[in-house]
């Protein structure tokens, strides 16, 4: 039986005077996803996302919730469904004559009938998943861009609502700092199970929080599926996106995006002698959520960083090529190879990695702590062997079967070997 969407839009058509912006578009969101909104500047994404909270009004079609048109919902409905719903600007929209605390307190304030104490100890809590204790009282204006967006993230979050629209919630923060941001949606929507819809152009960073895509192009949506879908997509829009934001690299880690991570294996492996053999490895950082539920987000995405540099570094000066492949683990293909070499080249790795690669992944730990802060992690290793015949997943998942730690960091020894 189909899963039934949450929220669908059925031929909606939007125009300002005479220039349309959206042309029939057709598109599915379902409940508990994280759904990825991608396409160029100016493309309407925004405005598609206004349509769901009734900012702006469809000049023809529908849009449904559960089946039902919002348009001809009556008042009692309406305020049910929106209630359900947060949303969270482009431009962060805080109240500058308010305080950070103020501005994340204000939702629970309005909409709850909750006691000083329980808001103040709501709004506390997301503050400082936020990162931003320090600043709590202080006003919009005395504090970062960067801080500014994750003030909005916090209140966006703070009534823990079932909806939650995310127009462009990374813009203008340094990588470290949007993948910080898109952990902790993630985050937050593992523990609350809210539906999230993001508008993003951090492509392929948001890919790893995504349940499914929805590419708008030249007024429609041209695409809806998973991510391991959309890198299949073949349409013009695909290679006009990839070109204007993906580049050759992934931002946070420098290594090669998962797309040109496998034009790279179809250029040297895919089509050579069926015989010859190549090496697949896994990493992968274990307790990636506990380093984000102890030190922060940003620590967790400064470990990730330094063990992609890491890895980059060791593996590119074999001839070896890399890329981050879930949010916490990397692949790295090592053509050309056998078993036996692979395995020599794994354990020169592995030593190299006790004795300096963990040490620069508790350093970038420690340098987003505070005092008193600790997290334990360790770091797994797996490898096998590929032939051009075999898929390249199936040898990947030979690669996890056998990964094994190779290293732990611990707070009182600052990292050591198992």
């Amino acid at each position: 039986m189909a899963k039934e969407p949450l929220i669908e839009f059925q031929g909606v058509t939007k125009r300002f005077d005479t220039r349309t912006i959206l042309d029939r578009v057709n598109l599915k969101i379902y409940e508990g996803d994280v759904t990825t909104i991608i396409g160029m500047s100016g493309t309407g994404k925004s405005v598609l996302l206004k349509h769901i909270i009734g900012l702006l009004k469809a000049d023809a079609g529908h849009i449904l919730f559960r089946g039902q048109p919002i348009d001809q919902m009556s008042k009692r409905e309406w305020n049910a469904y929106i209630g359900q719903i947060s949303y969270m600007f482009q431009n962060n929209a805080l109240f500058d004559s308010l305080t950070v605390y103020e501005n994340v307190a204000l939702p629970l304030r309005q909409t709850t009938k909750l006691g000083k104490r329980q808001i103040e100890a709501k709004a506390m809590a997301r503050i400082e998943q936020a990162e931003l204790t320090e600043v709590a009282h202080k006003y919009p204006s005395e504090i970062s861009g960067g801080m500014q967006k994750r003030t909005a993230l916090a209140r966006a979050l703070v009534t823990d609502p079932q909806i939650v629209l995310f127009d462009e919630p990374t813009t203008g923060q340094d990588p470290v700092r949007k993948n910080a941001i898109l952990g902790m949606v993630a985050e937050y929507q593992k523990k609350l199970r809210f539906t999230a819809v993001l508008i993003s152009h951090d492509i392929p960073d948001v890919f790893f929080i995504s349940n499914r895509i929805l590419a708008l192009y030249d007024k429609r949506i041209v695409f809806q599926g998973t991510p391991e879908e959309f890198d299949e997509f073949q349409h013009p829009f695909h290679d006009e996106l990839i070109r204007s934001f993906e580049g050759l690299q992934e931002e946070l880690t420098g290594l090669y995006s998962k797309r040109h991570f496998k034009v790279r294996y179809q250029t040297d492996l895919a089509k050579s002698d069926r015989q010859q053999t190549y090496a697949v490895l896994v990493f992968t950082l274990e307790n990636m959520d506990s380093i984000a539920a102890n030190l922060g987000h940003s620590a967790a995405q400064q470990v990730i960083r330094s063990l992609g540099a890491f890895i980059n570094k060791h593996f590119g000066a074999v001839g070896g090529f890399s890329s981050r492949q879930t949010i916490n683990e990397f692949g790295t293909i090592l053509p050309f190879s056998d078993l036996q070499e692979a395995e020599q080249i794994l354990e020169d790795f592995t030593r190299d990695f006790q004795e300096h690669g963990i040490h620069d992944l508790g350093a970038a730990a420690q340098a987003e702590m505070t005092a008193g802060q600790c997290s334990e992690f360790s770091v797994l290793a797996g490898l096998a062997q590929g032939r051009p015949q075999i898929e390249l997943e199936s040898v990947f998942e030979f690669a996890r079967f056998n990964q094994k730690p190779i290293a732990t960091f611990r707070c009182e020894q600052r990292g050591e070997a198992p």
